[in-house]
């Protein structure tokens, strides 16, 4: 098959007997055998247990025994961050242990259960807690576009992978822009869903995480959404359940929508020329298609909560069992002691104000406007090495960071749906993205609006130039 199929259509040709699913396995693991070496995307394999799957399960379709999930012998990587039963979960740390997990948490066990054959482990910044995908464990990981360039983070293994076509789509989370950011450095959809969609066995950085995937196709995206966003009786909270599939949206007419355009981050970070050229091209496209622009002169969000932000960022570093401090990176080791610092009423508080600035933020959505237009980053993919740069000074992340993650996190604090598209590509050979997002819940909104840009603009046939 071809290297960049979709995983939809992989899994359909695998159905059809037209291709088996060792085969497609093998054909990912000579991709990675191939790419991995420059690029270090995937940083734990597990090729002899995968293939023993895709063995099985090609028996299981030759006999034609029983009806088979959706995406049956489509080979996906797990993201380094979350625990599979049997696998190492090291969180791209020598502070955690490194012996196979006991317990397979809800979302890799819903891949599973959408018969994906989970093969290998992607590479993510230590604890996913910066912008770039660069450790000490296993070093960086480069862009597919030019490696002398990040592919983003938290989720740059899976953007690398996903984007040389190592694999058709990648397991991928996000707390502050960890889907979109290195959709956007990478040339792929990064849809973060909202709060509560995909669900979690606890609410991550006090419910500002997600988990989703990273595609070359809406439908892609909104497909394995469907797989993953489960009703869990047992949750704290569960958002509204969808009004149908998520895949059935694509194509769907999204109506004429009312889009705010905004270029001012509340971080105070200036807009590069190219990420400012990508946004207005994604303006005229959806003024062409019908829809309503209008333009903001502010940020929607107080920056004065970024310290709340933080403080509930930070308190997620106490999550990690058998935890080592003084085997953690410096800037680990930094937000462990703020943590550690904070009181629970500080934390309290954090808590409170960021849910009351959430509301006035979600209101804006169902007076003003249906859909807010942004860069995904404030500047193009920055090149690797910034790692050495966050050590020498721990409390006080580079410029560049800021600016990767300045439009994203603030809607991880509102738990709303967020999309990053690849609509655009810099002269410099790199792909900068822009980021949709909607109002409270509105996946679905978000799945018709990208795939009309899709189909109006299509990327599909843009590759990376990789050996």
């Amino acid at each position: 098959m071809d290297e960049f199929a979709s995983a939809i259509d992989t899994a359909a040709a695998i159905r059809a007997k037209e291709v088996s699913p060792l085969e497609v396995l093998d054909a990912c693991l000579a991709r990675v055998d191939a790419d991995n070496p420059e690029l270090n995307a995937v940083i734990w394999r597990n090729d002899e247990e995968a293939r023993a799957g895709a063995r099985a399960l090609g028996e299981r379709i030759a006999a034609g025994t029983g009806d088979l999930p959706p995406f049956a012998g489509v080979p996906v990587p797990i993201k380094d961050l979350v625990s599979v039963a049997g696998q190492p979960n090291t969180n791209g740390s020598f502070g955690t242990a490194d012996g196979p997990m006991g317990v397979t948490e809800l979302a890799p066990q819903a891949y599973l259960d959408a018969g994906f054959i989970l093969c290998g482990r992607t590479n993510t910044p230590e604890f996913g807690s910066i912008s770039v995908t660069e450790n000490v464990r296993f070093g960086a990981t480069r862009n597919p576009w030019d490696p002398g360039y990040t592919p983003g983070g938290s989720s740059g293994g899976a953007g690398a992978a996903v984007a040389s076509g190592m694999f058709p789509a990648a397991y991928a989370s996000d707390g502050g822009g960890s889907i979109r950011i290195p959709a956007s450095c990478c040339g792929l959809v990064g849809h973060k869903p909202s709060r509560g969609r995909v669900p979690d066995l606890y609410p991550l950085w006090a419910g500002m995480s997600t988990e989703g995937v990273v595609t070359r196709t809406v439908a892609d995206g909104a497909a394995i959404l469907d797989a993953l966003s489960r009703p869990d009786r047992m949750a704290w909270w569960s958002p509204p359940p969808k009004e149908r599939p998520f895949l059935d949206e694509v194509g769907a007419d999204p109506g004429r929508l009312r889009v705010a355009v905004n270029t001012v981050s509340a971080m105070g970070v200036e807009v590069a020329p190219e990420p400012l050229a990508a946004v207005e091209h994604a303006a005229a496209l959806l003024e062409s298609l019908g829809h309503q622009v209008v333009r903001l002169n502010a940020d929607l969000f107080d920056p004065a909560g970024l310290g709340d932000f933080l403080n509930l960022m930070n308190s997620g570093m106490s999550g990690y069992p058998g935890l080592d401090p003084e085997r953690i990176e410096p800037h680990n080791r930094a937000a462990l002691a703020a943590a550690v610092a904070l009181d629970s009423l500080g934390y309290a508080r954090s808590l409170a104000s960021l849910q009351l600035q959430s509301r006035d933020i979600l209101g804006r959505f169902d007076d003003e406007f249906d859909l807010l237009l942004t860069p995904t980053m404030a500047i193009e993919p920055p090149p690797v090495g910034l790692l050495a740069q966050v050590h020498a000074q721990p409390e006080f992340p580079p410029l560049e960071i800021i600016c990767m993650a300045a439009f994203t996190a603030l809607f991880n604090i509102t738990g709303q749906p967020a999309v990053s598209l690849p609509l655009h590509m810099s002269p410099s050979g790199l792909p900068v993205g822009i980021q949709l997002v909607a109002g409270a819940f509105q996946d679905a909104r978000l799945v018709r609006i990208a795939s009309q840009l899709e189909a109006a603009a299509p990327w599909a046939d843009r590759y990376p130039f990789v050996s």
